[in-house]
């Protein structure tokens, strides 16, 4: 790959989307569903696009482009908030339309996102720039890097925690200030340390999370003429490979579960992209010219390393557990679970939330030359509820799995918005949503009233038992709903007119289901629940209404959970 040319091809992508007016580009506007407020627009202007593009064009090195690239850092240095008297002193917000007081919160990750640009136009490129404009950029890179120290994130916050290290780790160096740099290496030692005292990264297994973890540190390796931090560097690279490697499913091309954080549930043409460029051509997971190029590769020494490279053209039938979370005591409270045999994959965290950015049930099976998946989802009004709480067993392809409710969680996000006790729904509903290939996708004797529903995909066999189900007096049923690209099997709980439900209140809210993905058809799940009353300190007041759940899966093992009817507080009903 010429990254030269792939880096001037794909800068002509972004000229296309310059506003000279404001000297900042223009694109589609999209969020999360969070930070912003800003409603009913068709195109913002971002940020931290606005300085990818201008590092560039700086990268390609055309003096016809020095002029624009400067105006762009000039004009997105003048949108830092730069007063330390301020709360959001050192950050940005996303657009240009709207200024961080409009936001709701800020995003303080800002600081780490554009200051690492701008400390790379200031390593690679100051003899381009004009001196006022180097005095701009030093005196931004400082904000950033005291706001960074300010909020001093912690190394379970993988991606910023990288990011933050090299911003400051790389600006000490440049700037030679020693606070700088010593804080930069010691950030990096605190997430190296804490990494391997857990086996992975807290931000486990994420298609996007994982890649840009390997993109920093592979820019702090790139970049440091700090050896420990280069040796640091080093190893944590290879434990990101070593993770994205024993999770691709080559059957299925697909990036298997379970994801700690995700935004697209079929692995992206970028992601496959980065993955080609890394093996240095040895992978073909897309033609030559459809590869989509990342501005932030360019001059980034990024390589797989080869010991991983077949694993991603070829999967063996493997089980991996890793334990992701652990309390004060060092006891598991999150282990995550993947399966992967022949056309199949099956992946489960043991204990989370399902926010929209989890995937705590996430399957992948070949369909004739191209994939299908299968992704549990709790919908609240339509999008994922985060105060839902999910617990699972996993054996193989089988697993038993429980969906409780919490009374202080949030609604679309696990911490932004609230929930205080009790929501308004029209809609409430558990989703296994199909997705990907629809080809030879068949759901079997289908009732609104049915104990199993079966799907055959193509070759493979998803099966679902309902063993408990209790929501507040309310007669959940199966329903079948098609939407663009997608067949969603849907165990409705809730659905009418707007109804407030208080969690605080309610007696019962717990959901029991019994899952298989499998090649073939096995037949029945012999799984049931029932009741059983748990004592609490030993005495009869004490006693807690529970439902024990049992299920014996293919390879005879006996899948067992005991789950607590009655919605409680999520840091209670995230421990085992």
């Amino acid at each position: 790959m010429d990254h030269k040319q792939m880096l001037l091809k794909q800068l002509d992508v972004w000229h296309g989307q310059y506003n000279p007016e404001v000297q900042m580009v223009r694109k589609p506007f999209h969020t999360p569903g969070y930070h912003s407020t800003l409603k009913n627009i068709e195109y913002t202007h971002p940020t931290l696009a606005a300085l990818v593009y201008a590092l560039g064009l700086l990268d390609s090195r055309q003096a016809e482009y020095t002029e624009r690239a400067s105006g762009i850092i000039s004009k997105v240095i003048g949108l830092q908030d730069q007063n330390p008297e301020n709360s959001t002193y050192g950050i940005w917000s996303w657009f240009m339309e709207e200024p961080l007081e409009m936001m709701a919160p800020p995003d303080w990750n800002w600081a780490d996102f554009c200051g690492k640009r701008l400390v790379l136009a200031e390593q690679r490129h100051a003899d381009l720039l004009s001196p006022s404009l180097r005095e701009q950029i030093k005196q931004a890179v400082c904000c950033a890097c005291d706001a960074i120290i300010k909020r001093n994130v912690g190394p379970g916050y993988t991606n910023i925690a990288i990011m933050g290290a090299f911003v400051t780790l790389i600006a000490g160096e440049l700037y030679e200030h020693k606070p700088y740099a010593d804080y930069g290496l010691e950030r990096l030692r605190k997430f190296s340390d804490y990494t391997k005292a857990l086996g992975t990264f807290q931000e486990f297994n994420s298609p996007t999370y994982t890649i840009v973890a390997i993109q920093e540190l592979a820019s702090i390796h790139t970049a440091t003429v700090n050896e420990e931090a280069r040796q640091l560097s080093a190893d944590m690279l290879d434990v990101a490979w070593r993770m994205t490697a024993e999770h691709f499913h080559a059957p299925s091309r697909q990036w298997s579960g379970p994801h700690s954080r995700s935004y697209s549930t079929v692995m992206t043409p970028e992601v496959l992209s980065f993955l080609q460029m890394a093996s240095g051509g040895t992978l073909s997971l897309r033609p030559n010219e459809d590869i989509i190029y990342n501005l932030d590769w360019y001059g980034n020494e990024i390589h797989c390393p080869k010991a991983y490279l077949s694993a991603f053209e070829h999967t063996e039938t493997t089980t991996n557990r890793q334990v992701i979370q652990k309390d004060e005591a060092g006891h598991a409270l999150n282990m995550a679970t993947t399966y992967m045999s022949g056309a199949v994959s099956v992946g489960t965290f043991s204990k989370d939330v399902m926010w929209n950015q989890r995937r705590n049930l996430l399957g992948y099976v070949r369909n004739g030359d191209s994939f299908s998946y299968m992704h549990l989802r709790l919908l609240h009004n339509g999008y994922d509820y985060s105060s839902a709480v999910y617990t699972s067993v996993q054996e193989q392809g089988d697993v038993l799995f429980g969906i409780g409710f919490c009374t202080n969680g949030g609604d679309t996000h696990i911490g932004l918005d609230p929930i205080d006790g009790t929501i308004e729904a029209a809609d409430l509903r558990l989703r296994f949503e199909i997705g990907g290939s629809l080809e030879g996708i068949q759901v079997e004797d289908f009732a609104a009233d049915a104990e199993a529903v079966s799907v055959q995909l193509e070759d493979q066999t998803m099966r679902v038992k309902l063993l408990f189900a209790a929501f507040d007096g309310e007669q959940p049923a199966w329903e079948l709903v098609s939407e663009p690209n997608k067949l969603c099997l849907d165990y409705v709980i809730y659905a009418g007119e707007s109804k407030r439900f208080s969690f605080i209140q309610i007696q019962q809210a717990l959901l029991m289901f019994a899952f298989r993905l499998t090649e073939g058809n096995t037949g029945e799940l012999d799984a049931s629940a029932d009741y059983t009353d748990r004592k609490d300190n030993g005495s009869e007041e004490g006693t807690s209404r529970e439902v024990h759940a049992k299920y014996r899966s293919i390879a005879g093992a006996v899948l067992q959970l005991q789950l607590p009817v009655k919605p409680t507080e999520k840091q209670q009903m995230l421990r085992p």
